[in-house]
């Protein structure tokens, strides 16, 4: 066989589909049963939370006294098909409540993530590509930030201005930005110092031009990935501030509100804080679990295994 040949028979090879880091990541990330069970759990509870309290004639805030104290079905003498989770003290389905609360909780903790992904990895690309004084200003800045508690500076500027939902998701992610900041800024200094980047310099590429167009790609996926669990920690967030009184106020129903109002009533009807705490909890648990399988997969192809 000649040259010649092989090179005609060339074009006609099977070619390899070179996959990107972030499908591989993915693909590695949904081969695991983890990822599966809590990805169809979190399916559910975004299409229930989403579309059920659309559909519904059931209202959140109505009350109706008569109601008050059902208990969840089968679970006691007083129930009925029309509140299947029971109903709280004033008579309002515990169902209903619960979903509203979630749709609020999952609002939160997913706008909340995506803002603090947006200024923190802004910032901290900003400061590792640049360098000099523009890195040595934000870091200080971000120093500062890191030594006060994020819940206590959300507590302390909502504690003066009303809490609202766009309140508490800007203020949670002011609060939340340094931690991003200080990672993609590591980042960004280990990926400037790479010979691509020099190599763009030396063709007449700006700074921007490489940071937008060939840094940034390669670093902030790897962070999005793991930023995934983060959207739990906001939910629980989002959750101590409606117990203290300041998350979203009633008659909004949230998860935080509700357990705060039904601490007087565990003994005589349990359901009105386990039904929230149980759909918190259930969310929390789907969520990490596609957190912890995207970030195991991220390591692993890393790693090269």
């Amino acid at each position: 066989m000649t040259a010649t040949t092989i090179i005609a028979e060339e074009p006609a090879l099977p070619a390899a589909r070179i996959r990107s880091v972030n499908r591989r990541i993915m693909a590695a990330a949904w081969r695991m049963p983890s990822f599966k069970i809590g990805f169809f759990i979190f399916m559910a509870l975004l299409l229930a939370s989403a579309i059920y309290p659309e559909v519904s004639s059931v209202s959140a805030t109505k009350m109706v006294v008569k109601d008050k104290f059902m208990s969840p079905v089968f679970l006691g003498d007083k129930w009925t098909w029309d509140h299947l989770l029971g109903t709280d003290q004033l008579g309002r389905d515990m169902l209903m409540r619960s979903l509203i609360g979630l749709r609020y909780s999952l609002l939160v903790g997913v706008v909340t993530v995506l803002l603090i992904f947006v200024i923190g990895c802004g910032l901290g690309l900003f400061a590792g590509f640049k360098g000099k004084w523009w890195d040595t200003v934000i870091m200080r800045i971000t120093d500062a930030q890191l030594s006060i508690p994020m819940i206590i500076l959300a507590i302390t500027i909502l504690g003066v201005s009303r809490p609202t939902v766009p309140t508490i998701i800007i203020v949670l992610a002011l609060s939340g930005w340094p931690l991003y900041a200080r990672v993609a800024r590591s980042a960004a200094v280990t990926e400037r110092g790479k010979e691509y980047v020099r190599g763009l310099r030396v063709l007449g590429a700006g700074d921007w031009r490489i940071l937008f167009l060939f840094a940034a790609p390669n670093i902030l996926p790897p962070i999005a990935f793991v930023a995934v669990l983060d959207v739990a920690r906001m939910m629980i967030f989002e959750a101590i501030l409606g117990f203290l009184g300041l998350g979203i106020q009633p008659p909004t129903p949230s998860f935080g509100s509700i357990i705060a109002d039904s601490r007087k009533y565990l003994i005589n009807a349990w359901w009105i804080a386990t039904t929230p705490g149980v759909f918190l909890a259930i969310a929390l648990t789907s969520i990490n679990l596609m957190g912890s399988a995207l970030e195991k997969a991220r390591n692993r192809i890393y790693g090269g295994l």
